[in-house]
C-alpha cells in the first residue's frame, strides 16, 4: 500500500489568526501534522509515502528532506518528495501522480485529522475491497460536518457512492479528505487536468460519470485544521479516543 499526502497550501487562514508555523508543522498534541500522518501510514504498511509540499515555505521542505536523510523517530522513512507550488489541490495530485502508477494508494491533505483506530479499519476494508475486485476505490466519508463548504457524498444502501454534491440534497455524509484508490484514477486525472478542472471535488465526480466503482467507509468524525480553534478542537477529539 502506498500513501500520499498533499502539503502545499499557504495556510493563510492560519496565518492570519495568529498561528507562526506552516500548516504541515503545526502541533496537534505535541506532534506535527504532516509528522502524525508520516507515523500513523507507516503503522499500516506503508511501502512508500509521497508527499508535496510548495516551494516557498523552505521549513516544511527542509523538515522533510531530514526526514527522507534521518528517518522520524528512529525509524527509516521510505519518502518521496515533491517540492512545487501549484494553483490547486487536484494540480497538487497531479504532480506526485507519478508514483502512484503501480499499487493502490491512500491518499489524504495533511491537515486531516481523525481517530487512528477509524483508520486502521478503514485501510483493512479497503484493502479486502480491493483484493475481492469489489471497487475501484473506497472514500473516507463522515456524518459530522464542520466544514465551510462541505462536498455531500449520496450513497446507496450498500455504501456505493452515486454522487458528489454541493449541496446537502438529503445525503447521510460528507466527504472527510480520504481517498483510497487505484491506479486506475491516475487517467482520469490526466483527463481532469487537461480539461482545464481544478478542485479535488470535480477529480470526484469525474470518477463517478466516468464508471468507477467507489465505496464509501464511514469515520466517526474526520476533523480539517483551516482556523486556530481548530487544533485545540482536534487535541479534544483525539484526546476523547480512549
Amino acid at each position: 500500500m502506498k500513501y500520499a499526502v498533499i502539503a502545499a497550501g499557504e495556510g493563510s487562514r492560519l496565518a492570519k489568526e495568529g498561528v507562526n508555523d506552516p500548516k504541515p508543522l503545526v502541533r496537534i498534541n505535541g506532534e506535527r501534522l504532516v509528522d502524525r500522518l508520516i507515523r500513523v501510514f507507516m503503522e499500516n504498511g506503508a511501502e512508500e509515502i509521497v508527499i508535496i509540499c510548495n516551494d516557498f515555505m523552505a521549513g516544511v521542505k527542509e523538515h522533510l528532506e531530514t526526514i527522507q536523510r534521518e528517518g522520524l523517530d528512529g525509524k527509516n522513512i521510505p519518502l518521496q518528495l515533491v517540492v512545487k507550488s501549484t494553483p490547486s489541490s487536484m494540480h497538487s495530485f497531479f504532480e506526485i501522480s507519478r508514483y502512484l502508477t503501480d499499487a493502490p494508494f491512500c491518499l489524504t491533505t495533511v491537515d486531516t485529522i481523525f481517530r487512528e483506530d477509524d483508520f486502521k479499519r478503514y485501510i483493512s476494508a479497503f484493502q479486502a475491497c480491493i483484493n475481492d475486485g469489489n471497487a475501484d476505490g473506497m472514500m473516507g466519508v463522515t456524518d459530522y460536518i464542520d466544514d465551510e463548504k462541505p462536498l455531500y457524498v449520496s450513497t446507496d444502501e450498500s455504501l456505493n457512492i452515486t454522487g458528489f454534491l454541493d449541496k446537502d440534497n438529503e445525503c447521510r455524509f460528507i466527504s472527510g479528505g480520504i481517498y483510497g484508490l487505484t491506479p486506475k484514477s491516475i487517467d482520469i486525472l490526466k483527463r481532469c487536468i487537461e480539461r482545464g478542472e481544478s478542485r479535488m471535488r470535480n477529480f470526484q465526480r469525474a470518477l463517478v460519470n466516468e464508471g468507477c466503482s467507489l465505496k464509501a467507509y464511514p469515520f466517526s468524525k474526520v476533523l480539517d485544521i483551516d482556523h486556530a480553534s481548530d487544533i485545540q478542537k482536534a487535541e479534544q477529539f483525539l484526546n476523547s479516543e480512549a
